[in-house]
């Protein structure tokens, strides 16, 4: 994790239960935001809510699923192609299931977005206090 030290099987461990937190952390988080917009709104706004933060921790689950393979571990070469393979694979997911959204019912699109937005915002808050731990 920190340069000149290579990646042993624990930090790569470590590094996915984390990332799998973070999925749970979004998951959580689409459900406050989907609270907040059934007090504020009403249930069609929440369902909104909590479908768009779906997408993002979807998305997120799936990154991690392929960055984090088992069979990666210690090689970093299957990492870097894991990661690069999982960002793709998560941008196709999350385009996927926004088309699904919006074409299988009528969203309201700002709750939608708000419940995406969140998971986002989530995700780089944790890489943010990640990568300053690292340093």
């Amino acid at each position: 994790m920190f340069p000149g030290i290579p990646l042993t099987y624990y930090d790569f461990a470590l590094a996915r239960r984390q990332a799998l937190l973070l999925v749970a952390g979004q998951v959580a988080i689409a459900g406050v935001v989907a609270l907040v917009c059934a007090a504020a709104m009403g249930a069609h706004a929440a369902l909104a809510a909590a479908a768009g933060g779906g997408i993002g921790a979807a998305a997120s689950l799936v990154q991690v699923a392929s960055g984090f393979r088992r069979g990666a571990a210690g090689n970093a070469q299957a990492i870097a192609r894991g990661f690069y393979r999982g960002e793709a694979m998560k941008i196709g997911v999350t385009v996927l299931l926004f088309v699904l959204a919006l074409r299988a019912r009528p969203l309201a699109p700002g709750p939608l977005f708000a419940g995406y937005v969140a998971t986002f915002v989530a995700y780089w808050v944790a890489l943010a206090r990640y990568a300053g731990r690292a340093r």
